[in-house]
């Protein structure tokens, strides 16, 4: 059965209920706005439609704020270039276009709600000066009424959400929490098994990666359902650490376990073995308290194990082997405080985020070409309504710019587009002209917007289905007072293919960074954080590094998903940049109360040796000598200095030689990987 048939034969619960929440807000805030006889009240209408999109309390509130903020920054900024330029078309479309671009440029730089604020900004603004342009004299009421249109659909569709069926981002957060640690584990036994299953391996990370991100993003919304909502934005920082800890741990580990099994004895592959086992039982058991319980007992079972006698590779792998069990125990408790919260207490700062500056100016440069070649056409021609041809093309510019792929998300609503241009005219002209009140109003043109909003609740229907609902209220704009005309609604609708072709058109000509580009910054910014690592105070650092590398990790894993399978090496790079920024964070922990300069300055050393050897080892090319010089130059000055104790110094050594054998292997495989590419591409 396809999609479409799915999703209207046989509609789930969820889509039925978000269907009707979203249809009576929808109308709840257009009975309003026509009571109240504001000038546009189809802009409350999509206000509580865009806000519906996921209806979750928290989520409602949280981007209705960010709405009416955005709104209010927006009318001030439009006011303002008012102010300056209220005789000079011109100059004030000039000065429209440069604030267009500035927040398109927050908004690829901000995460969800935010940067639908800053876009919402650069829609008012848009808004206020051409709609004044002709009257300068009403530029505040413009303002106003933009404000007022706005903040009703949002309140509208917060007060739905609220009371009827609410759905919480405490739910959500659960859910998702569930597939990172499933994933995680999943991903667990696979590299300790020294699987050779890239497929599977890939496959499990970014089923662990994708609701992390998601989850770090959303979490912030949970704050505005009561006092424990604070608790879970808490656990859920520390399952995002802990969890990225888990994955660069374990990449470590396959290495060690599959490149030198020869120097592995017999005890420490059985210890393996059975905790790999131990995480798929974890992945597998009903309940948080049965998979923390079957991995204390491994735990207890590592720390048993003997180390004394062991080499320090062999010792660094034990040792690996119990943070591996430490970090899924925390993540565990993390799960758990995300549904009960008040249980337990857990501590954890605001992660960062990765932000690409040019990947955010080429978006700004694309939203700004948009909307001057809209003005222009639009001041040259003197028509109307394009208006609406540069309020699409200032919205979906900016919406779509940071999407993962732009050009098919635009297009998807063009075909949404082109489906609501019949129903329009149906519902929204010939049946609606014959309508005398409000119910039946709701009853003629319900019917599209529900169907449309029926369609949206399926995941693989959402652009089609969405775009259709907006474009049936653009095209026919509920008034009081409706101009029925043909010639009307023809302009409307061209007005509207002139806009979104346009935004198809941009994202085509200047589609933004290629991969292989993205793919060296994103290595070159995991090099400029690992050669930062030792400047700023531990914990800023950690919080930082942590934040940035979930987006630059799933970013790799989604590039390789482009490549064949045997040049899939990209997500192996953002694990081994994580892998040398925790072990390099660790090596600060241990030398952190040192007063030695000597030991500082080869620490300093050894830190800028790994960020350098990994640059290189990324790039396919030999790491050299000069970290294996910074790491026994560190050794011999914590010796002199008795910085550490006698049982943490074949630590030391340890670690050091780890990061250094893998990095080598890394720079062997790159250049092996780039070998085949060159082969492949000459054939």
């Amino acid at each position: 059965m396809s999609a479409f048939l799915d999703a209207y034969l046989t509609p789930s619960a969820s889509a039925v209920k978000f269907a009707i929440k979203a249809t009576l807000a929808m109308f709840l805030a257009l009975y309003l706005a026509l009571w109240f006889n504001l000038d546009r009240p189809y802009w409350a209408l999509i206000s509580a439609a865009f806000l519906q999109i996921r209806p979750m309390s928290g989520m409602v509130v949280e981007k209705g704020l960010c709405q009416i903020g955005g709104t209010f920054i927006g009318a001030v900024a439009g006011i303002v270039i008012m102010a300056l330029f209220v005789q000079a078309r011109v100059p004030a479309l000039v000065a429209l276009t440069a604030w267009i671009m500035l927040c398109t440029y927050a908004s690829s730089l901000l995460r969800n709600n935010f940067s639908y604020g800053c876009i919402m900004a650069a829609v008012t603004a848009m808004l206020i000066v051409v709609i004044a342009g002709s009257n300068p004299a009403s530029v505040f009421d413009v303002a106003v009424a933009r404000l007022s249109e706005l903040a009703l659909g949002a309140l509208c569709a917060t007060l739905v959400s609220s009371l009827l069926w609410p759905s919480q981002v405490s739910d959500h957060l659960a859910t998702q929490a569930d597939s990172v640690v499933n994933q995680a584990f999943t991903q667990a036994a696979l590299r300790l098994e020294a699987s050779d299953d890239e497929a599977a391996l890939q496959a499990s990370l970014t089923g662990s990666l994708s609701p992390l991100t998601m989850l770090e993003t959303d979490s912030q919304a949970a704050r505005y359902e009561g006092p424990e909502g604070k608790g879970r934005v808490r656990a859920t920082h520390v399952l995002t650490r802990r969890t990225l800890r888990l994955l660069a741990t374990l990449q470590a580990m396959q290495r060690l376990l599959r490149d030198h099994d020869t120097r592995v004895d017999d005890g420490i592959r059985q210890l393996t073995a059975e905790i790999a086992d131990g995480f798929r039982q974890a992945e597998q058991a009903s309940g948080v308290s049965a998979a923390r319980e079957q991995l204390q007992a491994l735990r207890h079972r590592a720390h048993r194990q003997d180390t004394a006698s062991l080499a320090p590779l062999q010792r660094r792998i034990v040792l690996g082997l119990r943070e591996a069990l430490g970090h899924a125990i925390v993540m565990l408790d993390a799960r758990e405080a995300i549904t009960h919260p008040r249980g337990r207490q857990l501590r954890s700062g605001r992660l960062s985020w990765h932000r690409d500056h040019l990947a955010a100016g080429v978006n700004a440069l694309r939203a700004g070409l948009v909307f001057a070649g809209l003005a222009t056409f639009w001041i040259l021609t003197h028509w109307s309504n394009g208006q609406v041809a540069m309020l699409l093309g200032t919205l979906f510019s900016a919406f779509f710019a940071s999407r993962d792929n732009p050009v098919a998300m635009t297009l998807t609503f063009f075909k949404g587009m082109l489906f609501a241009i019949p129903s329009a005219f149906l519902f929204g002209h010939v049946l609606l002209s014959q309508v005398s009140d409000f119910v039946l109003l709701a009853l003629v043109f319900g019917t599209p917007l529900f169907l449309g909003l029926l369609g949206a609740g399926n995941p693989r229907l959402m652009g089609h289905c969405l775009a259709f609902t907006i474009f049936n209220i653009l095209l026919t704009m509920p008034a009081n007072g409706m101009d029925f005309s043909f010639d009307s609604f023809a302009n409307r609708a061209i007005a509207v293919i002139i806009g979104l072709s346009v935004v198809v058109m941009s994202f085509r000509l200047l589609p933004g960074l290629g991969a292989t580009v993205r793919r060296r910054r994103l290595v070159a910014a995991i090099t400029r954080d690992l050669q930062r690592i030792d400047r700023d105070p531990w914990q800023a650092t950690e919080t930082r590094f942590a934040g940035r590398m979930a987006d630059r990790i799933l970013a790799l894993a989604r590039h390789d998903d482009t490549l064949p399978e045997d040049q899939r090496h990209l997500f192996a790079l953002g694990l081994t940049g994580l892998d040398i920024g925790n072990s390099s964070l660790r090596l600060r922990q241990w030398l952190n109360d040192t007063r030695s300069p000597a030991v500082k300055r080869a620490q300093r050393r050894v830190h800028a040796a790994l960020a350098d050897a990994y640059a290189e080892s990324a790039a396919g090319r030999p790491i050299g000598d000069a970290l294996t010089d910074a790491a026994s130059a560190l050794q011999d000055a914590v010796a002199d200095a008795d910085a550490l104790s006698e049982a943490r110094r074949p630590l030391l050594q340890g670690l050091l030689e780890r990061l250094e054998l893998t990095l080598r292997q890394q720079a062997e495989r790159q250049a092996a990987a780039g070998q085949a590419t060159g082969i492949s591409s000459r054939h």
